[in-house]
């Protein structure tokens, strides 16, 4: 398997995508325009870092970044306080 060494400004900006998708799920009619814009705003910056420019985009990069971006997530708003959820 192979070894991502990500930025810690990736994972961040991957883990605010992550809570904002959360968000949506949760209240999918409340203030969607402002939540889809953040998110095509986020979405832009991840795939524009130049994190990507070292090794290339790849489907297997972007899976290991969104689980090193989701490990200690419970909740869309927030950080762990225990146990990952599903």
């Amino acid at each position: 398997m192979a070894h991502f060494p990500f930025p810690d400004d990736l994972v961040t900006l991957k883990r605010q995508q992550i809570r904002i998708y959360g968000r949506l799920a949760l209240q999918p009619a409340l203030g969607t325009a402002e939540l889809r814009r953040e998110l095509i705003r986020l979405s832009c910056l991840i795939s524009s870092h130049p994190y990507w420019e070292q090794g290339g985009w790849s489907t297997a990069g972007q899976v290991e970044l969104h689980r090193a971006a989701s490990a200690g997530l419970t909740s869309p708003r927030g950080p762990a306080s225990g146990a990952r959820s599903s």
